[in-house]
Parts: C-alpha cells; structure tokens; sequence
C-alpha cells in the first residue's frame, strides 16, 4: 500500500439487488474464518485478483494497490507485436511486455518506486536492434532465461522494484489469438475472414464476431489459478476487450476457477469504445459479447463511469444476465481523454467492496 487513503466518491446503484435477491449493500456478518478453516487475523486486506493486460489493467492495478496490500495480477501471453512480439519470435519466450506494464504499474508513488517504474519502461531509440526494445522487457526475459521459472523470474523482478503486488501470467505458453471479423477487407464488408495475431485484431477495420486462442486449450498457470480460488474479489477489466480481457476466458482452467471461486466478482468497464476493435460498441454489448464466450460467468457487480452510459435501463438489463449489479461512478480523467484516474478508481473499487455482499474482515 502507498499509504494514501483514496478520496471516497460516490456511486450511483442502479440495480438495488445483488446475486440471490439479497441488497447488494446488506452487510453480511463478517466471518470468523477464510475458506480453508484457517483464522484470519482482525484488520486483513482483502485478497484481490485483477485479470487483463495491457494499459487497461495497469489502470486497475494503479488503483487496487491504494487499498489493498494483497494484490495479484494475472496477464494475458498472446501479445505479438513491437519490443515483445521481437523477442517472442528471436527466443521463442512469452511476450514480456503486458507482464512489465503491471509491473510498473505496481510500484510505490516513492523515489524508489517511480525510479524503477521509469527504468523498466525505457525504451532504447538507435538505429541498431535494440530499437524501441523496453528495459523491462530484456530484464525479464533475462530472468526467465537464468532460473528457467516464469514464476520465480517475476517474483523476483517485483521484488527488486518494491512492487505493490505479485504478477502472473495466464499461461506458461505463448499464444495467438484469432478473430473472426466481419468486413476486415474493407472492399468485402460482409464476408467474415480468420484474423490472427493480437496486434492486428487490436486494430481491425472491421467487426470482430468472436474470438479464440492457439492452441485452443492452453494450460494455466497453476499459480493464477489458485490466486483466482483463493480471492476476496476478482476484478475484470478494463482494457481491450476481445484482445485483453476475454482471452482469460479461454484458458480452460482459468475460466473453472472463476466460475467456481467464492469471490466476488467486477467487470470494470471501458470509457470509451476502442478504434478498431470494439468501435460502435454500447456498454452493455460489451457485456453481451463477454457472456457469449463464457456464458457460465456469473457477475457480482459491473462498474462503469457514469458519464460514459448514455443508456442505463440497457445496462442494467444486460447486467442481470449475470447477476449483477450497476454501480456508477465517475471513475475518468478530468482532462478529456479516455483514461482512468487511479484514485477516483480506487475510491469505487473500495466503496463497492465494502458496500456489496460479504464485508471481509478486513474492515
């Protein structure tokens, strides 16, 4: 923890109950044990459990470390473009560029912290082949190469930066994603074709219809799947959706764990549709698209800013398919652009814990 208390903002709920009919801010009493038996010590952080990649999830984890001291970060491995996709294709390794990002965005607001931070964001300019290639990135892949452990490796480079946190990856393997787009060829806007590579469905002129990993059943970290069984809450999102925050959801073991883990579980949602990948796209056709490729999630809460649904009845319709409630929060930037401030997030990750379900004892 940074030590900073997050200032508290307010949230709108738009749906008054949570999963089961119970109020979503009826106060459950608080338990005298975790799951497993084992006693939990008065005064606990809350085990949290953040899934996504890229600048998305670096976002929530800038966030979640205000409030939380128990944090573990699970980061998508199908990145295939820049200093990452470079490496990936010379050594064969995961692409370490998603896993640096949460990295980074884990260190403390310190000279320490935002020292490393910086370091292991740098990239090289020059005209040779270290070109645009990040520190972080080398470091990593560095570790991974001297102690053969992914684990391990990344462990360690979190504890050299004073992270605020732990970072997994999904899946020990490298993997591709594929899309099904419609329209990809501009001059054949209905015919559908098999998009591959995150890079370029991240950016596709058309409208990606689905997608899915190779190899198909990959294995998951057995690490990121006990952090999901074991957690107070699980947090999803935001970030690109088909190419950040889906592909967890087609890890097999990963997707088990988080339909049957005990925590409860958020969707945060984007501000704004991405360019490319999600452009048109409603909040609730987020949801729609999310429930069509693991139709057995269940939600226990989907955050979004309230500036950023233009149709709330919508919403909240598409988040009862789940379960879930609507907490509304502005949770933006208040420079215009379509970022989150980490402390206004922080402030509606922290009131949502409290206010909804289980009241861990934590507090």
């Amino acid at each position: 923890m940074t030590g900073r208390t997050p200032r508290l903002s307010r949230l709108r709920r738009v749906v008054p109950e949570g999963r089961g009919g119970r109020p979503a801010d009826a106060r459950a009493a608080r338990p005298e044990q975790a799951r497993g038996g084992k006693p939990r010590r008065r005064g606990a952080q809350p085990k949290v459990v953040a899934l996504g990649g890229g600048m998305g999830l670096s976002a929530s984890l800038a966030a979640l470390r205000r409030i939380t001291g128990d944090l573990t970060a699970v980061v998508t491995v199908a990145d295939d473009g820049g200093s990452s996709g470079r490496l990936r294709d010379e050594l064969g390794v995961l692409p370490p560029g998603d896993l640096r990002k949460a990295l980074a965005a884990l260190c403390g607001d310190d000279d320490w912290g935002q020292t490393w931070a910086r370091v292991i964001q740098h990239r090289f300019q020059s005209q040779g082949d270290l070109h645009e290639h990040a520190v972080g990135n080398l470091l990593i892949v560095a570790l991974w190469e001297q102690l053969g452990d992914h684990v391990q490796a990344l462990d360690l480079v979190g504890k050299l930066l004073g992270a605020h946190g732990r970072v997994l990856p999904m899946s020990a393997v490298p993997l591709e994603l594929q899309a099904l787009v419609r329209g990809h060829d501009p001059e054949r806007p209905d015919e559908v074709d098999t998009v591959r590579g995150q890079a370029t469905v991240a950016l596709t002129p058309g409208e990606v219809q689905s997608v899915h990993l190779v190899p198909s059943n990959p294995p998951a970290v057995p690490e990121a799947v006990d952090a999901v069984l074991d957690a107070d809450w699980v947090v999803l999102g935001p970030g690109s959706w088909f190419s950040s925050v889906i592909p967890h959801l087609l890890v097999p073991d990963l997707l088990d764990a988080l339909v049957e883990t005990k925590a409860r579980r958020v969707l945060s949602l984007n501000l704004a549709p991405q360019p490319g990948e999600t452009e048109g796209f409603s909040p609730q056709r987020h949801l729609e698209v999310l429930g069509r490729h693991a139709p057995k999630l269940a939600l226990d809460v989907v955050l979004a800013d309230e500036a950023a649904v233009p149709d709330r009845d919508s919403l909240t319709d598409a988040a009862k398919r789940f379960g879930a409630a609507v907490e509304l929060a502005p949770v933006a930037r208040t420079d215009g652009t379509p970022r989150h401030d980490p402390e206004l997030l922080a402030a509606a990750y922290d009131r949502i814990f409290r206010m909804h379900g289980r009241i861990g004892p934590w507090r």
